[in-house]
């Protein structure tokens, strides 16, 4: 190959590893990775505890939760514990696109629309669609690396921009997250219309569970009060479990015993 050939072909890559169309796809891929890291890459099973603080008198409640995922359209959500709480019973399902809650208080079904799902689950501070694992992150988002960061171990940590799609129906002015190179997502930060930071979650512990590494504490904090925070701690995961046929359907959205 002539010289100038080599010359041509350097400066081509050199184009694509600039091009901030190719850093974007770059930044949506990782995303795409570590929420299909989060789910499984066919099918999750997750037992979780959830704390909730708030200020006095309120103080402090937690809850376990129950979440099954498949792919990336499908979820279901039971509230399990306490069984004195007036919210055990309570379900969430996402089947391809569309939304249902049940009450218990009510014994009724509910449509809701997608953009309750950005609404807060049970009155915590993680979203409907921050437990049923959506994807509206990869969807209504577009991406790019702000920068990378090494940590003390040597792994890579890519600080990604998100930022919503025009007509997007979320609440977001943008996300920013810090997402490790084995797809574990060390932290969240979300923003509002005016660019001040609401809230953010950051992961405090990481566990080999149910066959790979995964966050196992995650803690969501509201910035302007110490006191407000909503904690998650994964008690069982396994990930890539045949899951039984009919799983997401309005039937089971009611089904204490499944």
């Amino acid at each position: 190959m002539p010289s100038h050939a080599y010359q041509n072909y350097a400066l081509l890559l050199l184009f694509f590893y600039l091009s901030p169309v190719f850093a974007d796809n770059q930044a949506t891929e990782i995303v795409k990775q570590a929420l299909s890291h989060w789910r499984g890459e066919k099918s999750s099973y997750t037992v979780l505890q959830m704390t909730i603080q708030r200020p006095l008198p309120k103080g402090q409640s937690t809850m376990t939760l129950r979440v099954w995922t498949m792919g990336l359209k499908n979820a279901l959500v039971h509230l399990i514990n306490p069984n004195n709480d007036k919210y055990n019973g309570h379900a969430l399902l996402l089947n391809h696109g569309k939304a249902w809650r049940f009450s218990p208080h009510t014994k009724q079904i509910t449509p809701i629309s997608l953009s309750e799902m950005n609404q807060n689950w049970r009155a915590s501070d993680f979203s409907n669609n921050e437990i049923t694992k959506m994807d509206d992150l990869v969807t209504h988002y577009t991406h790019s690396i702000k920068r990378t960061e090494t940590t003390n171990t040597g792994q890579t940590v890519y600080l990604i921009e998100a930022k919503p799609k025009p007509d997007a129906a979320v609440i977001w002015g943008k996300q920013q997250l810090k997402i490790r190179d084995d797809q574990i997502i060390l932290e969240q930060a979300f923003y509002d219309q005016q660019d001040i930071l609401i809230k953010k979650r950051v992961t405090s512990k990481i566990k080999t569970m149910g066959g790979k590494a995964i966050a196992t504490v995650q803690r969501m904090q509201l910035v302007d009060s110490v006191d407000e925070w909503t904690e998650i701690v994964i008690k069982e995961a396994k990930f890539n479990i045949k899951v039984p046929r009919g799983t997401f359907s309005l039937s089971n959205l009611r089904n204490k015993r499944f």
